[in-house]
């Protein structure tokens, strides 16, 4: 069987992205599972793959970049790694700095990547960090990856699963106030998350996936000693889903889901907020967490981490997340992500 083609965003051309896409693509691990290339700018991966091999990450020398400006002049060889090459950084653009150009930059590989996806030019999108305050700079009005994601492959609803270590987790609300998510965790809308969940892990070879939902509250509500929103927002979605003949348990109390989850007792946890959801998977790495974006026509797995400016250029990034990223793609497109 044909390898699956990954096409791996550089991500914000000032943060780590050149480095950990380098690193991850030139990985056995990687290239053993998948036809991988990179969509971004030659000469900051050349100045990337520079600093990498004065810092010894490259001990038998860096791999040779390989411009092509359409997906069919790829050539996957062995010691290269093909570029489909945007031409959009400038000169002497520092690293570890916030600038207009980045986010513009980063912004088009996005784009890039999407219309490729879109047009089956490429099976699925693996994408490098970006910086929220340089797209504000340069104008992009999608506040991030998942929200461009989406309206640029005209999806109407989309969510974030992270995956570390087996677990897998999706959010109701991201970044928003506590207030907010309390507020936004309608029966509604956590039954769209239930049924979105399912259906994406169907599709990645999961045929009957075992979903628990947290509770919002307290020990799940306590039964409305702690709250009514468990009662009244959060079990009757649950109530739905398994008249639909989804496998749904919950709400559970939050403080125990995820062990069971990370025990293989649920495929999947749906979180009702940002941090009951982010802390469970970075307390299992903070360097293999990945990100799947759910409900969008194309698959992509991204990075769980930043752009670390503060490290950018040195030649010190870890490749693990991205290497992780990449091999999720390739289970979820080979159907063995069970």
């Amino acid at each position: 069987m044909t390898k699956p083609l990954v096409a791996v965003t550089m991500g914000d051309p000032a943060g780590i992205g050149p480095e950990i896409s380098l690193l991850a693509l030139d990985a056995p691990e990687c290239r053993e599972r998948v036809r991988p290339l990179i969509i971004g700018d030659l000469g900051r991966l050349r100045e990337a793959g520079r600093i990498l091999e004065e810092a010894g990450r490259f001990p038998n020398g860096a791999p040779e970049l390989r411009e092509i400006q359409g997906v069919e002049e790829a050539a996957f060889a062995a010691g290269t790694i093909d570029v489909l090459h945007l031409a959009n950084v400038p000169s002497g653009l520092p690293w570890g700095k916030v600038t207009r150009e980045a986010g513009q930059a980063a912004f088009d590989y996005v784009r890039k990547s999407v219309e490729l996806a879109v047009q089956k030019q490429v099976d699925a999108v693996c994408t490098a960090p970006i910086n929220k305050e340089a797209w504000k700079l340069a104008g992009v009005k999608y506040p991030g990856h998942t929200e461009a994601l989406a309206a640029l492959s005209g999806s109407a609803s989309s969510a974030m699963m992270l995956v570390n270590a087996g677990l897998r987790v999706v959010h109701v609300t991201t970044h928003v106030s506590l207030r907010q998510a309390i507020e936004m965790a309608t029966t509604e809308r956590i039954l769209e998350r239930i049924r979105l969940t399912a259906a994406s892990l169907q599709q990645f070879g999961l045929p009957n996936p075992k979903i628990a939902v947290a509770g919002l509250n307290p020990h799940a509500g306590e039964g409305g000693l702690f709250g009514d929103e468990d009662e009244r927002q959060i079990q009757p979605a649950v109530d739905q889903a398994r008249a639909e003949g989804l496998q749904v348990t919950g709400p559970l109390p939050p403080d125990s889901v995820y062990a069971r989850a990370a025990s293989g007792e649920f495929d999947a946890v749906i979180a009702m907020y940002h941090d009951q959801g982010h802390i469970a998977i970075k307390m299992l790495g903070f360097d293999t967490g990945i990100n799947v974006t759910l409900g969008l026509p194309i698959l992509r797995t991204s990075v769980d981490h930043g752009t670390a400016f503060d490290i950018a250029g040195r030649g010190v990034a870890r490749e693990r997340s991205m290497i992780a990223a990449i091999q999720v793609a390739a289970d979820f497109l080979t159907g063995s992500a069970g």
